[in-house]
């Protein structure tokens, strides 16, 4: 009860004006987290997880993940499955068409460091961060879909907490 009398006094306090005081820094970062497009890329069997993910049951679309075919128009690209030599330079030229800033979810074993078709294999690289920054790491194979929630949870804990501007070291 006692809190609401202080909450009330607050309201009458701001009442006359309409206004949110918060730093540039901390709005732009509230609007990148809620509103992250996906660029849609499975390549293996994480593939089906990520979909998963994004269906009706786990429903991506509440945290504000929105997907999207082009790179051109994606925050966010999350690696699933098995990453070739042969892909991973396409995985690169997808990476440079991406405006800033852009992030990284490696999502599975394969893709953070080659899974059990790298030691014997010649064609599986070894993790996708030799080509690109990886943001977070999801471990699993295939990791569940409330892996890849959590995943998502730990970037958007990861874009509020950064600087936007950088600050000169005169």
């Amino acid at each position: 009860m006692r809190y609401l009398n202080r909450l009330d006094s607050k309201i009458k306090q701001y009442e006359h004006g309409n206004f949110v005081v918060t730093s540039v820094d901390k709005f732009l970062n509230w609007a990148r987290l809620s509103s992250m497009w996906q660029m849609t890329f499975g390549l293996a069997c994480c593939a089906i997880e990520m979909m998963a993910t994004s269906a009706s049951h786990y429903d991506f679309d509440r945290f504000g993940i929105i997907p999207r075919p082009s790179p051109r128009h994606a925050d966010m690209i999350i690696i699933s499955g098995t990453v070739t030599l042969k892909m991973a330079t396409r995985i690169k030229k997808l990476y440079d068409q991406m405006p800033e800033p852009k992030y990284i979810i490696s999502m599975g074993s394969c893709s953070n460091c080659g899974g059990p078709y790298w030691e014997h294999g010649y064609h599986v690289l070894k993790g996708i961060d030799r080509i690109i920054p990886v943001d977070v790491y999801v471990p699993g194979c295939p990791p569940r879909p409330e892996a890849l929630l959590e995943g998502v949870l730990k970037l958007q804990d990861k874009i509020r907490n950064q600087s936007t501007y950088k600050k000169n070291k005169a």
